[in-house]
C-alpha cells in the first residue's frame, strides 16, 4: 500500500488527519482498498481565515515578477518528483500517457504561468487598458488599477485529473496574489495529497498560500465572502447547487463553473476516404474516446458525419478502437485503463442506458471487456462505447446525457447548416472541433457555431502534426464554455489572473495618477534638470525623469538624403511631385526620418554609458506632417521600469563568453513637436539598461 490508512489535510499550516472513517477509497486496477479520507470535525471558517490572514497579505507584499519566479521554483522542484507521482498514479487506472497528461501537463502550467511575469509590472498590482484622457486641458484623466483580492481562492476540484486539476488553479491564483484552499474530488484525492506534500516540504510558498482538504467540503461555503473566488470543476448539477448558495448569492462571491459538456467534433463534407483529413479525424476520435478512459471534461461525445460517409466513418472507428489494448496501466502494451472506480463504471452504464433510448451500440459492450494483466471484474474497466443516432435532429439524448466515459454517439448531418444546428443541441459546451481542408467550410463552422461552444479547433493536414488535439485546455488559452458548459472562463494567460484582482477605475491629474501607478502619464509633470538621463543606471533613473531637447532644423536636403539611404523614395517625399489632390501641401519628411532624429536629439552618445542597447520601440504615431523649413524638439521622459533577470550560465563558460550583465528594461515616451508646439510623433522606446549593482 503506497499510502497512509487515513489520508491527510493540510489546513492552519499543519497536516491533520480528520475523525471519521469517511470515504474509503481503492484501487482501480485491481479493487484493493487505499486507504480513507475524511474531513469530519475540519473547522472551516478558520481554514478560511487563516487563508485569508496569513497566506494573503504575505502573497500580496509580492510583486508579480517574484510570484512569477516562485511558480518557476516550484514547477522545478515538482518535475524532480515526478516518478513518485507516476507510481501513485497508475492506481487511479492512468495509464503513463494519461498520466503525462495530468502530471506534467499540471506542471506545465506553472511553468507557463510563470513566463506571464515578463509581461506583468514588477509591482504588487497593475494597470488595465489604456489611459482616458477627461478634461480639455490635459489636467484632469483616469486609468484602471488591478489589485490582489484579499480573500482566498477555494478550487473544487473534479477526480479526472487530481494534479492538473489542481495545478491550473493554484498557478493562476499565486500568480495574481491570492492563497488557495484545494479541494479535489475524494476517489483520486490520493494523488493530489502527494503532490501537496511535495509542495509543502520544498518550503517555496509562504505560510498559507496552499491548504488542502482531502474529503468533503463540509460548511465551508457558510464561510465565504466577497473578497474569495470560488471555482467548481464537475456536473452541471452538483455546479448548480454550489453556485445558488444563499452566501454565494448574498455576499456576490465570484463564482467560475466549469461543466462536464458534450463536446463535438465535425468531419467536413470535403473529406473521405484516402485523405489525409480523414485519418486526422479517426484518430482525432479514438484518442478522445480511449485517453484517461474517456474521463476527460473535453472528451468527445458526439461525433457529426455527412450522411453519405457515415457507414465508412463508423467502420474505420472500430478499426481503430479493436487496436486498443485494454488492461493494466503499468503494463507496457495497455492504451486504455480502467474507470477511477466501480461508482464511475455504474454511473456510465447507467447513462449508457439512457442513450439507448434513441441509439444503438454499433461497437463494444456494455457488460464484458477483455483485459491483459487484471481482473476485468475486480477492477472498474469497461469497453470503448461507439453508439450510433439516425435521427439526431429529432431526439434528446445524445445532447443531453453524458456517458462520463469511453463512449461517444455518431450522428450524420445533410448540410453545414445543420451541423451547425446540431452542434448547438447540446446547450454549450466546453470546445468543438471541425476537420476540413476547406477554409469556406471551416469559417462557415467556425462563425455560426462559436456562440455555443468556449473553444474550436480546426483540424487538417498542415497543423495536425504540432496540435495539441481537440481536448487539451492550453494555460495561455482560455478554458470554458457557455450554457451548459458552466459559462465559466479559466486560465487564458493573462485573462486569468484578472478572475482575482479587483479591477478599480481611478481618476486624478495625470501627475497624481503617475505616483499611484509608478507608470508615466502624458501630461504629467517631469523632473527637469540634472543629469541626463541616458548617463543613470537602472537604480538611479527615477518615472518622470525627463528632458526637453534643443530643435533641430528639417531641410529638404535633409528628405532628399534619408530619401537616397533608405530607398523610401514613396512620391510624397520627392520635391518634383504635384500635390494637387494629395494630402501634403509640399514635399513632406519621412516619419521614420522623424524618429530617427529624434533619436539624434534625445540620445547622449558620446561617451560609454548604462544604456547597452535599443530593445525595440512600440505604439510609434505620427500625428502631423513635417515640411522642410520646421524645426521640431523632443520631450524624453522614463515611462516605466522592469528589471531582467540574470540568465543561467555555465560557470566553465563565463570567461570565455561573459557572465550575463545585471540590467532591466526601460520604457521612455518620447513626444516629438515643431516650433509652434503641436504634437508631430509619439512612441515608446525601450531601452536596456545596465544595473549598477551587481546581483
Amino acid at each position: 500500500m503506497l499510502h497512509m490508512d487515513k489520508l491527510g489535510n493540510y489546513v492552519t499550516g499543519k497536516w491533520i488527519k480528520a475523525d471519521g472513517d469517511g470515504q474509503t477509497l481503492y484501487n482501480a486496477v485491481t479493487g484493493d482498498p487505499i486507504g480513507n479520507a475524511t474531513s469530519e470535525g475540519l473547522d472551516f471558517e478558520a481554514i478560511l481565515k487563516y487563508g485569508r490572514e496569513t497566506g494573503n497579505p504575505a502573497l500580496r507584499k509580492m510583486t508579480f515578477q517574484e510570484r512569477g519566479r516562485m511558480l518557476r521554483a516550484l514547477a522545478l522542484h515538482l518535475m524532480d518528483k515526478k516518478e513518485q507521482f507516476y507510481t501513485i498514479s497508475y492506481q487511479s487506472g492512468a495509464t503513463r500517457v494519461d498520466s503525462w497528461i495530468d502530471i506534467e501537463g499540471g506542471i506545465g502550467n506553472l511553468f507557463s504561468n510563470a513566463s506571464l511575469r515578463r509581461k506583468l509590472p514588477d509591482e504588487t498590482f497593475c494597470l488595465d487598458g489604456d489611459p482616458i484622457v477627461l478634461s480639455k486641458n490635459n489636467t484632469f484623466m483616469g486609468h484602471h488599477i488591478l489589485v490582489p483580492k484579499e480573500g482566498a481562492a477555494i478550487h473544487i476540484n473534479a477526480y479526472n485529473f487530481p494534479v492538473w486539476g489542481m495545478l491550473e488553479k493554484i498557478a493562476v491564483n499565486l500568480l495574481a496574489g491570492i492563497p488557495a484552499v484545494v479541494k479535489p474530488a475524494t476517489v483520486t484525492s490520493y494523488l493530489t495529497e502527494a503532490v501537496v506534500k511535495e509542495i509543502v516540504a520544498s518550503g517555496i510558498l509562504p505560510a498559507g498560500a496552499l491548504q488542502l482538504i482531502c474529503g468533503s467540503a463540509g460548511d465551508m461555503l457558510n464561510f465565504v465572502n466577497s473578497q474569495d473566488v470560488v471555482t467548481f470543476t464537475g456536473s452541471a448539477s452538483t455546479g448548480l447547487k454550489l453556485k445558488s448558495h444563499p452566501v454565494i448569492l448574498g455576499e456576490s462571491v465570484p463564482f467560475n463553473m466549469e461543466a462536464d459538456s458534450l463536446n463535438c467534433i465535425v468531419l467536413g463534407n470535403d473529406v473521405g476516404p484516402g485523405l489525409p483529413e480523414w485519418e486526422i479525424f479517426i484518430k482525432e476520435v479514438k484518442r478522445e474516446m480511449t485517453v484517461k478512459a474517456g474521463q476527460k471534461c473535453t472528451a468527445i461525445r458526439r461525433i457529426f458525419v455527412p450522411e453519405n460517409k457515415m457507414e465508412d466513418v463508423w467502420k474505420a472507428l472500430s478499426k481503430e478502437l479493436d487496436k486498443t489494448p485494454i488492461g493494466n496501466p503499468l503494463n507496457e502494451k495497455v492504451r486504455m485503463g480502467p474507470l477511477a472506480g466501480e461508482a464511475q463504471r455504474k454511473e456510465v452504464r447507467s447513462q449508457v442506458q439512457k442513450l439507448l433510448a434513441s441509439s444503438e451500440i454499433i461497437y463494444g459492450s456494455l457488460d464484458s471487456v477483455t483485459v491483459i494483466d487484471a481482473d476485468a471484474g475486480k477492477g472498474a474497466f469497461i469497453s470503448p462505447l461507439l453508439l450510433l443516432n439516425e435521427k439526431p435532429l429529432d431526439t434528446e439524448e445524445s445532447h443531453s446525457v453524458e456517458a462520463f466515459g469511453p463512449v461517444s454517439t455518431i450522428m450524420p448531418y445533410r448540410n453545414m447548416e445543420e451541423a451547425i444546428e446540431l452542434s448547438k443541441k447540446g446547450k454549450g459546451s466546453l470546445c468543438s472541433s471541425i476537420v476540413t481542408a476547406n477554409a469556406a467550410i471551416a469559417k462557415e463552422y467556425v462563425i455560426g457555431a462559436a456562440t455555443h461552444h468556449g473553444r474550436i479547433l480546426v483540424l487538417n493536414e498542415e497543423c495536425s502534426k504540432e496540435s495539441t488535439g481537440h481536448g487539451s485546455p492550453l494555460p495561455l488559452l482560455v478554458h470554458g464554455g457557455p450554457g451548459r458548459a458552466g459559462g465559466g472562463e479559466e486560465m487564458g494567460g493573462l485573462r486569468g489572473i484578472r478572475h482575482y484582482l479587483q479591477r478599480t477605475a481611478i481618476q486624478g491629474s495625470p501627475t497624481m495618477i503617475t505616483a499611484i501607478t509608478n507608470v508615466f502619464q502624458a501630461h504629467a509633470k517631469g523632473n527637469l534638470g540634472g543629469v541626463h538621463p541616458f548617463k543613470k543606471y537602472f537604480e538611479e533613473l527615477n518615472i518622470g525623469d525627463q528632458i526637453i531637447t534643443e530643435k533641430r532644423l528639417i531641410t529638404s536636403e535633409d528628405i532628399d538624403k534619408f530619401a537616397a539611404l533608405s530607398g523610401d523614395h514613396f512620391y510624397a517625399h520627392l520635391k518634383a511631385t504635384d500635390f494637387k489632390g494629395t494630402m501634403f501641401e509640399q514635399q513632406v519628411a519621412h516619419g521614420y526620418f522623424i524618429m530617427s532624429a529624434a533619436a539624434g536629439l534625445f540620445v547622449d552618445s558620446y561617451e560609454k554609458n548604462p544604456v547597452l542597447l535599443n530593445y525595440g520601440i512600440d505604439e510609434l504615431r505620427f500625428t502631423k506632417p513635417v515640411y522642410p523649413g520646421a524645426s521640431m524638439y523632443i520631450r524624453f521622459t522614463c515611462k516605466e521600469k522592469t528589471a531582467q533577470e540574470l540568465k543561467e550560465t555555465n560557470p566553465e563558460l563565463k570567461m570565455a563568453q561573459g557572465a550575463d550583465i545585471p540590467k532591466g528594461i526601460v520604457k521612455w515616451l518620447v513626444e516629438m513637436f515643431d516650433d509652434a508646439d503641436d504634437a508631430v510623433g509619439i512612441g515608446t522606446i525601450l531601452t536596456m539598461v545596465q544595473m549598477k549593482n551587481k546581483i
